[in-house]
C-alpha cells in the first residue's frame, strides 16, 4: 500500500488514543505524516475535519481517499492493511492472546472514568494533580491495580510473550498513577518504566513536552 498516510492528533499530544495509533504506525514501520487539531479552538468541529473524522474526534487516520476515526478501529484497520511479513504485527499471533489484548484495549477505553478525569495524561509530562483521589477515583484506581496485578508478572515483563499494542494502552493508564506519585506496587512500576522506555512512547511524550515548553 503506497498511499499517503496522515494521522491527526490533538495539538497538546495528550490523547492516549492518538498515542496508541501513533505507536502502531511506528511499530509497524508505516511512513506517515503527523498533523494536529486544536480542540480548544474547536477545529475538530469544523466541516473540513468532520469530512475526515466521522465522529469529529481525534485521532483520525487518512490513507489516500479513505479516512477513519476511533483508535481501536484504526489500529485493527492498520493491522489488516499492513500485514505480516512485510510489516510487524502489533498483536499476539495466538488467537486467545490476541482476543485478550483487544479486551484490555476495550476496557481501558470504556471504564475507569473517574481516574481518567482526576489523573489526566498530562500528569505524565509534568502537570501533577496534588489532590487526593476522590472515593470514585480511588475505586477506579483499585480496580485498575487489581486487574494489572493479574496480568503483570513479578519482573514487569510484557503482557504476552512479546510486546503488543495492549502494553501501550495499559501502561499509559497505569502511568496516570505512577507519574502523579500515587501509591503503586513495585512490579507495576517496573512494567510502566519498561513500557515508557520504548522509543514509540518516548517520541510521543517528547512531542508533548516540547509543546508545554514553548
Amino acid at each position: 500500500m503506497s498511499q499517503n498516510v496522515r494521522l491527526y492528533t490533538n495539538s497538546q499530544y495528550s490523547s492516549p488514543y492518538a498515542l496508541s495509533v501513533y505507536a502502531t504506525l511506528l511499530e509497524k514501520g508505516v511512513p506517515f505524516e503527523l498533523r494536529t487539531v486544536d480542540l480548544a479552538a474547536g477545529e475538530h468541529l469544523s466541516q473540513d475535519y468532520a469530512r475526515l473524522s466521522l465522529t469529529s474526534r481525534v485521532p483520525a487516520l487518512v490513507v489516500g481517499e479513505f479516512s477513519l476515526s476511533e483508535s481501536s478501529a484504526i489500529i485493527e484497520y492498520l493491522e489488516e492493511a499492513y500485514p505480516q511479513p512485510d510489516f510487524a504485527s502489533v498483536y499476539p499471533d495466538d488467537l486467545e492472546q490476541k482476543a485478550r489484548a483487544r479486551q484490555i484495549q476495550a476496557w481501558v477505553r470504556s471504564d475507569l472514568d473517574a481516574l481518567r478525569e482526576e489523573r489526566p495524561t498530562t500528569v505524565i509530562f509534568g502537570a501533577r494533580n496534588p489532590a487526593p483521589l476522590s472515593p470514585q477515583g480511588q475505586q477506579a484506581a483499585e480496580k485498575l491495580l487489581t486487574v494489572a496485578d493479574l496480568l503483570i508478572d513479578d519482573q514487569g515483563n510484557h503482557l504476552f510473550e512479546s510486546w503488543s499494542i495492549a502494553d501501550v494502552d495499559l501502561s499509559v493508564m497505569l502511568n496516570r498513577l505512577c507519574a502523579n506519585g500515587d501509591p503503586v506496587p513495585g512490579k507495576i512500576k517496573r512494567y510502566v518504566e519498561r513500557q515508557a522506555s520504548r522509543p514509540c512512547i518516548q517520541q510521543w511524550w517528547a512531542l508533548a513536552k516540547n509543546i508545554r515548553s514553548i
